[in-house]
């Protein structure tokens, strides 16, 4: 190929009456704004489809006729005139929910990281649910107002397109991308050139570039190193989405983390709170150390607790595999240089991100360095919380599991994105339209049960309807594409019944997730599929990862069943599973399917988005589905049992999915009365949806995070940076002494009133006689620590008295004491713990010294 010696970029000829296209095609406002984006479909409806849904390149390719006949078209000007200003008082951060609750907060103040972000289908910069939460996110974030950006990194290849051979393998493809045809921006100086920066890597520096894409009002970074200044393999740092080997992946992680906080810098943003989304970022936190102590000349232990203040971290995995580890000479690969700047021995480094510092056979792991650098970490839902304490306890020694400091935010999504046009407009009917600002009030979806059975059930027909179009179109392309012959492809445009009850899988393929749960008893679904009196029809969708061959296997298992003579006009699996494949099925499917292995389902949220357009949930109680579920809200597989025998739980759960489509489901679904209605169905859909819209969305976790993670965050950083830093510089002194004197502290002798009988409501007094050793009464927090007994004797709830200390010690033995109030019956007991306590101690647990009786 031949290379220039000149670049130019060229702009769409825009008559001036159309000028505001322009502006409004460079922000993302109009992916969850129908009306913006009818503004460019009506310009060409065919394009707007051949474009992926790309304003931008719309703008580029379009006819110069089409362009001035459109400026002529008075209709057109008045639709254009009207969004505009809608679009202009969106913008208006002063009319936000966070402007009017929190004016006193300034700007820039929150930073997300992220390595991936599902923004809209013709941004391909997402692999899967962690990147369509992020967009989710960003978007809500707008929504409401926050002060916030985002921070990711720019694929020039994405994530892998994927298609299918003749066997049903699965094959991969990676096209480029054209930057300068996408809604985003490449960020210059004064002078006109781009904004870099540079990064560490072993021998060199590499360089990146920084675009940015607008999203309603929040602006969102992403690095690029795809220019000449790097040589060719970093070039190639940011091509692909989880692409490549262990190397490539500290690369992008340092990119992202390091990389991603010195691009805020370059443009003169320095946010109070960084949000590490996942592990992959979790390297800014030293960068932000590093940062500090040259700037502030601070040590590495004063600067590590105004870093700290300042970040906050969510773990969205319950999977090991799924948490990023790098072997030590990996990491002195890399970080020898960052180590000696932080003034740390090779140990201690390496010891921030093993669970046992002491050990140094254990890699490092992202993970555990972004829990012990944050000063919150969370899980994403309230089950996946109990499992990441479980899983994360020992880097906290001697915490009791239900004190491990990792809380719970439940997952959401954007509403507004996801909802059908058609279904958006009932609900504007009904609802009323506060329904998009405010989507957790509970009160407007109490109104679900006003929109009439017939308009609700012929909304969610007509999705059907296209749910199908698409899948045989898609179907017939697919066989195309794969040579096959024209009699196959034309039976392609048969397949599936648009009245028929249709069930969606959608998902990443990953063998927990189980997508061949469904074929246990082939005979029995097949049975199921076939009934010619209530036939079922199931449309499956899903990528696995390039290097997961398990994966890639269960894919090739529904494709060969599919093919079963029976079954091959009931069942389709559609290629390429993206955010419009995905938009087709959640907005037309009857029932969302859901199987994952218990425990291992962190949140998952399709099932969230589909139950807004009117499908019923049906899953495993895992992940979201945990704490949503109830008899008038979909189906659950199971009681929420976990099994040590994999082959068992799947005989248990498929026979209990097989006896829901015979005996519930289905059933339910073919019980019309007279008027041709499924008024039992129906009403299981409006139970849904109310109970599902005000809870299960990001406006109700952005605001969550914002009141439990980030305002705290931008409290204690203030509080820990001012006078320079005074404040951070005391506590890291304090901590110093506490860590060095804590072995020093015993618990003596414990007396108990002596009593034969206790009865609810009475008290029990108890003393215990602690030795401080080298500590004072103010350093340290003594705690009687009660609760009834489980059937092993231990304390599974517990509740907590603080002992006060007498002010008459004898040396350094104080008498504690405290009061148990018994308030239960039954068999109880109490121990006696002591923990740290400084003012500056947000939680007494994060620095792992408990000292109990």
């Amino acid at each position: 190929m031949i290379r220039p010696i000149y670049t130019y970029t060229v702009a769409p000829s825009l008559p001036r009456e159309l000028e505001f296209l322009r502006e409004i095609s460079y922000n993302l406002l109009w992916v969850w704004d129908h009306d913006l984006m009818e503004l460019f479909i009506r310009l060409d409806p065919d394009l707007w489809e051949k474009t992926n849904h790309n304003p931008v390149l719309l703008l580029g390719m379009i006819g110069q006729d089409r362009l001035n006949s459109a400026a002529r078209d008075d209709a057109f000007l008045s639709h254009l005139e009207r969004s505009y200003e809608r679009y202009k008082k969106y913008l208006d951060t002063s009319l936000s929910w966070f402007r009017k609750t929190y004016s006193q907060v300034g700007t820039n103040q929150v930073a997300y990281f992220s390595a991936e972000f599902g923004l809209t289908e013709c941004l391909q910069n997402y692999g899967g649910g962690l990147g369509v939460l992020s967009g989710d996110h960003l978007k809500s974030t707008s929504d409401l107002g926050l002060p916030l950006v985002g921070v990711g990194l720019l694929y020039q290849q994405g994530y892998f397109r994927q298609y299918l051979n003749a066997d049903g393998w699965q094959q991969e493809r990676y096209p480029e991308n054209d930057f300068y045809t996408l809604p985003m921006r490449l960020m210059l100086n004064e002078t006109g050139r781009p904004i870099t920066i540079s990064v560490d890597l072993p021998g060199r520096l590499i360089h990146a570039q920084i675009w940015r894409v607008q999203v309603g009002r929040i602006p969102l970074y992403l690095l690029d190193t795809n220019i000449p200044q790097n040589s060719h393999e970093d070039q190639d740092i940011t091509d692909q989405l989880y692409g490549g080997d262990q190397e490539m992946r500290i690369k992008q992680e340092i990119l992202l983390g390091i990389g991603g906080f010195r691009a805020l810098k370059a443009l003169g943003i320095h946010p109070s709170v960084c949000h590490m989304n996942e592990g992959h970022s979790a390297f800014l936190s030293l960068e932000r150390c590093r940062d500090l102590m040259v700037t502030s000349k601070l040590s590495f232990a004063d600067a590590r607790e105004t870093t700290t203040a300042g970040l906050v971290f969510t773990t969205h995995t319950p999977v090991p595999a799924g948490n990023d580890y790098f072997s030590a000479e990996l990491m002195e690969k890399y970080f020898s240089g960052l180590q000696k700047e932080l003034g740390l021995t090779s140990k201690e480094f390496l010891g921030l991100g093993r669970k046992d510092p002491g050990d140094d056979q254990e890699p490092f792991c992202m993970t555990v360095l972004a829990l012990r650098m944050a000063g919150t970490s969370n899980g994403v839902a309230r089950l996946h919380g109990t499992v990441s304490r479980k899983m994360w306890q020992s880097v906290w020694p001697g915490v009791p599991l239900t004190e491990t400091p990792i809380i719970s935010i439940t997952n959401g999504v954007h509403a507004p994105s996801w909802i059908s046009r058609e279904m958006a407009g009932l609900y504007d009917r009904y609802l009323g339209p506060r329904w998009h600002e405010d989507p957790g009030d509970y009160g407007l979806w109490g109104r679900v049960h006003h929109i009439p059975d017939e308009e609700l059930w012929r909304t969610h027909e007509r999705r059907r309807e296209r749910l199908v179009a698409f899948a045989r179109t898609r179907l017939a392309l697919q066989l195309e594409s794969r040579g096959a012959p024209p009699s196959e492809v034309a039976q392609a445009k048969e397949v599936l019944n648009s009245e028929a009850l249709t069930i969606g899988f959608g998902r990443r393929f990953a063998t927990y997730k189980r997508a061949n749960l469904l074929l246990k008893d082939r005979e029995r679904l097949i049975g199921i599929l076939t009934n010619k009196e209530r036939p079922v029809q199931i449309i499956i969708a899903g990528k696995a990862h390039p290097n997961d061959t398990p994966g890639k296997e269960l894919i090739r298992q529904i494709i060969h069943f599919e093919r079963h003579s029976g079954v091959r006009r009931r069942m389709v699996f559609l290629e390429d599973y993206d955010m419009v494949v995905a938009r087709y099925m959640l907005q037309g499917a009857d029932v969302w399917l859901n199987t994952p292995r218990r425990p291992l389902e962190a949140s998952g949220t399709s099932g969230m988005k589909a139950t807004l357009n009117g499908a019923i949930h049906l899953s495993v109680l895992d992940g979201w589905w945990e704490e949503a579920y109830s008899v008038h809200t979909g189906w659950a597989i199971g009681r929420g049992e976990e099994y040590a025998d994999e082959k068992l739980q799947d005989q248990v759960e498929s026979n209990a999915l097989y006896d829901l489509l015979e005996k519930d489901i289905v059933p339910l679904f073919y019980t019309r009365g007279e008027d041709g209605l499924p008024r039992q169905w129906i009403s299981k859909m409006k139970s849904a949806m109310r109970a599902i819209g005000p809870r299960f969305n990001t406006n109700r976790m952005v605001r969550e995070y914002t009141e439990q993670m980030y305002l705290p965050a931008i409290d204690r950083h203030a509080n820990l940076s001012a006078n320079n830093h005074e404040r951070a510089k005391g506590f890291a002194a304090w901590k110093q002494n506490l860590r060095k004197s804590w072995h020093t502290i015993k618990i003596g002798e414990v007396i108990v009133d002596e009593r034969t009988a206790l009865k609810v409501g009475e008290s029990l007094t108890v003393r215990a006689q602690i030795d401080l050793g080298n500590l004072k009464p103010e350093d340290v927090s003594v705690e009687l620590y009660y609760g009834a007994l489980n059937a092993n004797g231990e304390i599974e709830t517990p509740k907590l008295a603080l002992m006060k200390p007498g002010d008459k010690p004898k040396g350094t033995v104080y008498e504690y004491v405290g009061v148990n109030k018994l308030d239960t019956s039954g068999r109880l007991g109490h121990t006696i713990h002591v923990l740290p306590r400084h003012e500056d101690l947000d939680n007494p647990y994060k620095l792992g010294l408990v000292l109990w009786a």
